[in-house]
């Protein structure tokens, strides 16, 4: 193949995503911001990155048709930096949502979006890590947004909510941040976020469940787990006999090789539920059993 087949076989996946893409993708604009969202069903519902929204409860929406509506915000979850909304005069196309766990360092992907208020911008690019992690902020708490994908496609503000593209046209991440010259990144679209999809949907907020442990990654003769560090007096954790110093091995049968791991666990299937977890107390294994309560 030479060049210049190279270059229109490129050419034609990206022409070809952005012109199923472009329809779906809004610019969003609110009281002090702006940025972009994805919609991703039939009836009118937008996805969008938390901190495009804000604090605010509306705002106008603009399409690549031309149209403008007025958009409702459904729900928005901070520590996940994800927010559905809704328009109030539906009518653009609803993008696929893919799996992110499916890619691969090396992909082509492509991000549409309104970067610097220019609507309906096409980037492309490759993924460029896979695994990065990105603290995201709720008032005091701070969560660790793990998995997040790392692409060197054009990301410039305002592409903040707007889609990152597999070249099969499915959405695979919504851009979240510019972290510096050439890296841009996106919270991946997963089991993880489709379950936060839905509950922002479903309650306009995502309950999380909560033990009442900090820990840090260790290892112990060859043995990767979360040595306990702070127990909350009267929290599930400290009910179920969880101790400083302690080393969690394993939660529900899932390993606890990192913090990202038992954050994965703390969704609200998990609250009320019995989980047991095994850890490592003074070189003995200790099985104990948690029932994690609902973080308010």
């Amino acid at each position: 193949m030479d060049t210049s087949e190279a270059l229109d076989a490129y050419s034609r996946v990206v022409t070809g995503v952005a012109a199923d893409l472009l329809p779906s993708v809004a610019a969003l604009s609110v009281r002090n911001g702006a940025g972009s969202a994805v919609t991703f069903t039939q009836d009118g519902f937008l996805l969008t990155n938390a901190h495009v929204v804000g604090g605010n409860t509306g705002g106008t929406a603009a399409f690549a048709d031309g149209t403008e509506t007025k958009f409702d915000v459904v729900g928005a979850d901070p520590l996940s930096d994800l927010a559905v909304v809704r328009v109030l005069h539906p009518g653009a196309p609803a993008a696929p949502l893919g799996d992110a766990d499916t890619l691969r360092i090396g992909q082509l992907v492509v991000a549409v979006g309104n970067p610097m208020g220019l609507a309906g911008s096409v980037t492309a690019g490759v993924v460029s890590g896979l695994g990065r992690s990105l603290p995201a902020r709720d008032g005091r708490r701070i969560r660790i947004i793990d998995n997040v994908i790392q692409t060197d496609a054009a990301l410039n503000p305002g592409n903040s909510g707007g889609a990152l593209a597999d070249s099969t046209g499915k959405v695979v991440g919504v851009n979240t941040a510019v972290a510096g010259y050439g890296l841009g990144l996106a919270v991946p679209i997963n089991s993880t976020t489709r379950h936060i999809i839905g509950e922002l949907l479903a309650h306009g907020r995502v309950r999380r469940a909560w033990l009442g442990v900090a820990a840090v990654p260790v290892k112990i003769n060859q043995r990767k787990g979360l040595r306990v560090v702070e127990v909350v007096p009267g929290s599930p954790a400290g009910v179920a006999g969880i101790y400083l110093g302690d080393v969690l091995l394993s939660a529900g049968g899932q390993p606890l090789e990192s913090v990202q791991a038992l954050q994965r666990l703390m969704l609200g299937p998990a609250i009320g539920v019995h989980l047991p977890i095994t850890l490592l107390r003074r070189n003995a294994l200790v099985d104990v059993v948690t029932v994690p309560a609902e973080l308010s």
